[in-house]
């Protein structure tokens, strides 16, 4: 051999290497990354899909975890059939409070006031009852009303979710629609309807009435898919399984401990492949001839990629190390199968 085709497979051999050890060391980074997000991820449900906007639930969805920002959509609005009150919003809830004695402590001092509660007091429970008795039990009572069906992109929200949704706003109350009945005892005062004669100075036993609403805005809900409805995750690790935030979220932003998925994930996986092969082919250049070294190539780079990648799987995700064993098998079955052909 001369010394200048010595330097060449000396050379051939160096990047050879190279190339194999960029293909692992690039497949062990992209499959780290995975995992760390995977494992994060199955603490609050598993692995989380990110849904767009518009979409609608599709065959092989059921059971993941999702992400989906929109504007809320209220299909079938509750009705608070009481007093007549119809609503667009997610989640309506009536208040209703009495201008009350109420007992009021401050150290040792106890004094009296009368005051709008949402809630009977019994002044038998005073400690000096005497000339503070309140009228007893509410002849109305508050109440929440759930919309029929409320949607955020193409899917529904089960009740949990549904009550999760934040923020709040008080809504006027609409006197065309009270029944007769009640429209005899309740005119409107701002953003409530009140049995007082003169509102600015209630009576004791005087009512008032009033409601807030889910507003209607964009949200991002993170929850499981069952069937075309959002459910929390019961079993998640975190306890909650689910959750709801004001505005357009990243995934990063709901989950903050949850690393970011590999970008490009398969495109990598595909790339290391390649350089394990490239590198195998460079290293049996001056072993075997071509073209009998290329599918050996590559049968060598599946079975290295898809070993390391597996064996990092194992305690992670016996699916996915599957996978990659199955490729490793798939390489290993080449290139045997081409050495065999070639002794022959």
């Amino acid at each position: 051999m001369s010394r200048g085709s010595g330097l060449r497979q000396l050379a051939f051999g160096v990047a050879g290497s190279l190339l194999v050890l960029a293909g692992v060391g690039l497949v062990a980074m992209t499959e780290q990354a995975a995992i760390q997000h995977r494992v994060a991820a199955d603490r609050h449900g598993g692995q989380v899909l990110d849904i767009a906007p518009d979409s609608q639930p599709e065959a092989g969805q059921h059971g993941y975890m999702v992400r989906v920002s929109s504007a809320i959509n209220v299909v079938e609005a509750p009705h608070d059939a009481e007093f007549n009150q119809h609503v667009k919003t997610p989640v309506l809830i009536r208040h209703v409070e009495m201008f009350q004695w109420r007992e009021v402590r401050i150290g040792s001092e106890v004094h009296y006031e009368q005051d709008w509660v949402d809630r009977p007091l019994d002044a038998n429970r005073f400690e000096h009852p005497a000339g503070h008795a309140n009228p007893g039990a509410f002849p109305v009572k508050g109440k929440q009303f759930d919309a029929g069906l409320t949607k955020v992109g193409g899917f529904a929200l089960s009740p949990v979710l549904l009550h999760a949704l934040p923020g709040s706003d008080r809504i006027e109350p609409d006197t065309k629609s009270l029944p007769t009945n009640l429209a005899a005892s309740f005119s409107r005062h701002g953003d409530y309807l009140s049995t007082s004669a003169n509102p600015n100075h209630p009576r004791l036993g005087d009512l008032r009435v009033s409601w807030e609403a889910v507003p209607l805005q964009v949200v991002t809900v993170f929850a499981r898919l069952d069937g075309d409805q959002l459910v929390p995750a019961s079993e998640a690790a975190d306890g909650k399984g689910y959750d709801v935030q004001v505005g357009d979220r990243r995934l990063v932003d709901v989950l903050p401990d949850v690393p970011e998925p590999p970008v490009f994930a398969m495109p990598r996986r595909v790339l290391a492949v390649l350089l394990a092969t490239l590198g195998a082919l460079l290293l049996l250049r001056d072993r075997l001839p071509m073209p009998g070294a290329a599918p050996i190539s590559l049968g060598a780079g599946l079975l290295l990629i898809g070993a390391v990648a597996g064996v990092m799987w194992l305690g992670n995700d016996l699916q996915a190390s599957a996978y990659w064993f199955v490729l490793a098998v798939l390489g290993l079955a080449v290139a045997v199968w081409r050495l065999h052909a070639r002794t022959e």
